[in-house]
């Protein structure tokens, strides 16, 4: 395979793989976003659900699916492909380094690196589903949200949640990769009594998902701060990050929300590296986890 076709490939698993699942979710995310920008009217989830159903009918609970899918397809075709990038290319920087102890760091910079590119395409998609998503009677779609904001506050609108979504998804995705390689190579080294290789790929998908939703839960309570932030950014006009904190408070900046999202990232994560590792494994590339050469070489250093 070229390296054209490898990242294109990455990037096309990571379209199916963001895009698909979020959108899924889109309930949830719906909840969740009431609950961070209208605390008072959605307390709870199970309250918040029937709220929804009762006011607006189950359709509504897909409120946002557009920008969802448009946003997080183009965010994870960059996040996926744009991390195996770095990973190699920081991989090849650190070569003469023992690559046992450095892998971790190579996790956690090519990732940062990767969102950093992935969120500025995703950021315009973000504004506009969550001024859609909280919206008091959901009568406005996709395309009229859009031109409101456009006409409200120019483009800057759509970018204004760009620093807390940055704040939000880099120490996310930094976590959910270095958990991730990490859980997938001690899941194979004390769980199964065989190498990944040897595995069925039904086995192999298997650790990829239960990997991914132990990732996702140390990343949903990393980045759900900044989650809340974004949320009370994104629906209302004029106001700055200070001002969202202040409105906030500490003890409502750290929790609000916080079961809900544990519950939507873990279910998230573990979903997405099971679709992105199932994809690679139909295109015929090998699933997700450190590079077998690269702990092979950390193995015979270890005997030397």
């Amino acid at each position: 395979m070229t390296p054209f076709a490898f990242y294109a490939a990455c990037m096309l698993g990571g379209v199916f793989s963001c895009g698909l699942t979020h959108t899924g979710l889109t309930p949830l995310d719906l909840l969740k976003c009431n609950m961070q920008a209208n605390p008072s009217k959605y307390r709870s989830i199970k309250g918040g659900f029937d709220k929804l159903v009762s006011k607006h009918g189950v359709g509504a609970l897909f409120t946002g699916w557009l920008p969802t899918l448009l946003g997080y397809s183009a965010q994870g075709a960059l996040k996926f492909g744009f991390y195996e990038f770095f990973k190699l290319s920081y991989s090849g920087i650190l070569r003469h380094t023992n690559a046992k102890e450095n892998r971790t760091l190579i996790y956690l910079a090519g990732s940062a690196s990767a969102e950093f590119i992935a969120d500025i395409a995703l950021c315009p998609f973000e504004a506009v589903k969550i001024r859609v998503q909280t919206q008091s009677d959901f009568t406005k779609g996709f395309l009229e949200v859009l031109a409101e904001i456009l006409a409200a506050e120019g483009f800057n609108g759509f970018y204004k949640g760009l620093l807390p979504l940055w704040g939000r998804q880099i120490p996310y995705t930094m976590v959910k990769f270095a958990c991730y390689e990490s859980a997938v190579e001690n899941i194979y080294k004390f769980a199964l009594p065989i190498p990944r290789e040897d595995c069925p790929k039904a086995w192999q998908l298997g650790v990829s998902f239960a990997a991914g939703y132990i990732a996702g839960i140390s990343c949903a309570v990393v980045s759900h701060p900044a989650d809340n932030l974004v949320s009370v950014l994104n629906n209302c006009n004029g106001i700055t990050v200070w001002d969202a904190i202040k409105k906030l408070g500490v003890v409502a900046l750290l929790t609000r929300g916080l079961l809900l999202r544990i519950l939507m990232v873990g279910t998230l994560t573990g979903a997405q590296h099971g679709i992105y590792d199932g994809f690679k494994v139909l295109v015929g590339m090998p699933t997700g986890g450190p590079p077998k050469a690269m702990l092979r070489k950390s193995s015979q250093q270890e005997r030397g």
